[in-house]
């Protein structure tokens, strides 16, 4: 009983270790109700126009961003498919060869309509369905003649070849030249970067 009153005027002087201690693994636990009050957000907007209106610029600006990118070729904001530097040398090494399956779209729709238009000529439409798997063929062909030589030179290059890359050149092969995206940023006949 007679120590009591020095305990308490003790300990009201002197700093306790509670307070002097950092927050940290030495920190004493926060309550539950303290936590869960510094976790809460609210599940919808307060205001849900200006929400809107502020996704909707993000959205744009990263789709500026992608877009220049894809004029420019800088890997930093393009989509993650076309990002990695044995990409970027597949699609120099597409952009600088003369692909026969540039022209396979136009020539496809150019069958479709002499088919349709010339139907009363079952003659003509033979000699062009013809035509055509000729031209499918030379396709294949040289679509197949490029990953060979596409992958000889990755391996040349970077030691191995990531999986996806040849499928990611021989479709960049079958687009129109003027219509490929990223850009093409080599000329025909350039060596690739």
């Amino acid at each position: 009983m007679f120590g009591r009153k020095k305990d308490t005027a003790a300990s009201a002087e002197a700093p306790t270790d509670e307070t002097t201690k950092p927050a940290g693994k030495n920190a004493p636990t926060p309550k539950r109700s303290v936590q869960q009050a510094q976790n809460q957000r609210p599940l919808v907007p307060t205001d849900r126009k200006l929400a809107r209106a502020a996704e909707r610029a993000q959205r744009l600006e990263a789709q500026n961003r992608m877009r220049l990118a894809n004029e420019t070729g800088d890997e930093r904001f393009m989509a993650a498919r076309d990002q990695g530097p044995q990409k970027r040398f597949a699609r120099d090494f597409v952009d600088r060869r003369f692909m026969v399956g540039e022209y396979l779209m136009f020539a496809v729709f150019a069958f479709l309509i002499v088919s349709l238009s010339l139907s009363k000529f079952p003659q003509v439409t033979v000699y062009v369905t013809f035509a055509l798997w000729i031209l499918v063929g030379l396709v294949a062909i040289d679509s197949f003649i490029m990953s060979r030589m596409l992958k000889k030179a990755l391996v040349a290059r970077f030691g191995s070849v990531e999986r996806g890359v040849m499928y990611y050149a021989i479709m960049r092969g079958m687009q129109f030249r003027k219509m490929r995206l990223p850009k093409p940023q080599v000329r025909r006949g350039e060596a690739p970067r």
